[in-house]
């Protein structure tokens, strides 16, 4: 059962992976991009506005420009990875889906960060 597991989680990342390079390689090259419903409608940026053009910069290893795109997000990727593993190694050991309390602790303070960078980038 665990095997099954692992296959099922590494399918699954494998996917979002070859998703996100597909998709960051046809913007790159067409200049298309998915816009941004809230920049489209109000003018604002909303918390993920700048993630794609971080995503790219990432993907060419330009860290400085990636990180000036989305500061906030940059430097919630390591926490946000840790959470992901441990949620994916905790599922795949006994088939459980639920997060554990620090691993919710992250997420809520990502939250508030994102959603305070979206407010702070807005009125500055």
């Amino acid at each position: 059962m665990r095997r099954k597991r692992l296959i099922r989680v590494i399918t699954y990342a494998l996917c979002i992976f070859t998703a996100g390079l597909v998709y960051g390689t046809f913007a790159k090259y067409t200049g298309l991009a998915i816009p941004c419903p809230i920049y489209t409608i109000t003018g604002l940026k909303c918390p993920g506005c700048g993630v794609t053009r971080m995503c790219m910069a990432l993907m060419q290893l330009d860290f400085d420009k990636a990180f000036s795109c989305h500061p906030v997000l940059f430097l919630l990727l390591i926490p946000m990875c840790v959470v992901c593993m441990g949620y994916a190694v905790t599922y795949v050991k006994d088939g459980t889906k639920n997060l554990k309390p620090w691993q919710n602790v992250i997420l809520y303070i990502s939250i508030v960060l994102l959603t305070g960078y979206g407010l702070v980038r807005n009125i500055m």
